[in-house]
């Protein structure tokens, strides 16, 4: 294998004593505090596995952890690298160790800005497709094949069971849950009035700048993906809120606490 991917799982394996989680959970910005819920964890930073990145935002910590959550095994990614600190398949190698570990599926978080103004800031939106405006992709160059095939379909990328036990949990736990296209922009500019204009009628619900390579690099080694944003903002221009990461990350933290009521809940219910 080409990348680190094999070595970085090797080696938390063996920190882990042996723990396979069956989940992996990507956390995005102000979406931390999800991990003070995992029991008897155990802690791994980035920098002690080989070709992690080391996040370079606030609000990302850079953290492993293994442990329980809702009564399932997990490997909770506490923070990610973004395209825009310089390359768009930063998070290759920690979403192919989540399969080598032995997990099945992928939970993506992220902060999001609304493109629908009825769903509106600390508001959750599960994604249902995605639109990459990011310019690359994860997988350009050369292919391994022992990781996945040159060309992964991308149907149902968001898997419908995954997106309707979401929905099911939303519904029992008493959260409001909208659904829609997430647009992935490269950032780190957020996006100007006429280009959240151009988004809106390419069809997406909602834009922010992470997510989708993640997607890709999941469903290319065989993990199945659900994911969910928070709604920190209305996009650029369709409302007079100055948008900035200070603002994103208080939102998410508030919106969050719903976001980790549903992660639980979700959590409990595929283990069912």
């Amino acid at each position: 294998m080409s990348d680190h991917s094999a070595e970085a799982a090797t080696r938390i394996l063996k920190m882990a004593e042996g723990f396979q989680p069956k989940v992996a959970i990507v956390l995005g910005s102000g979406l931390g505090p999800l991990a003070d819920l995992v029991e008897d964890p155990v802690v791994i930073s980035y920098g002690d596995l080989p070709g992690f990145p080391e996040p370079g935002v606030h609000g990302h910590a850079g953290r492993l952890l293994l442990g329980n959550l809702g009564g399932v095994p997990v490997a909770c990614l506490q923070g990610r690298a973004h395209a825009y600190e310089g390359r768009i398949d930063a998070m290759k190698v920690p979403v192919r160790a989540m399969k080598w570990i032995g997990c099945e599926a992928i939970y993506l978080t992220c902060a999001a800005g609304s493109l629908r103004p009825e769903v509106g800031a600390g508001s959750l939106m599960t994604i249902s497709d995605h639109l990459n405006l990011m310019g690359g992709n994860p997988l350009a160059g050369p292919n391994d094949e022992e990781v996945g095939p040159r060309f992964p379909p991308m149907a149902d990328a968001y898997d419908p069971a995954l997106r309707a036990l979401q929905r099911d949990c939303a519904a029992a736990i008493g959260v409001d849950l909208a659904e829609g296209v997430y647009a992935a922009w490269l950032g780190p500019t957020f996006e100007t009035p006429a280009e959240v204009r151009m988004i809106q009628g390419l069809g997406a619900d909602a834009v922010g700048m992470s997510t989708v390579p993640e997607c890709i690099l999941a469903r290319h080694c065989g993990l199945k993906v659900t994911a969910t944003a928070v709604i920190t903002n209305l996009g650029v221009g369709l409302s007079d809120e100055t948008v900035d990461h200070a603002q994103t990350l208080r939102a998410a933290a508030e919106a969050g606490k719903d976001l980790q009521r549903l992660i639980v809940c979700f959590l409990e219910r595929y283990a069912a």
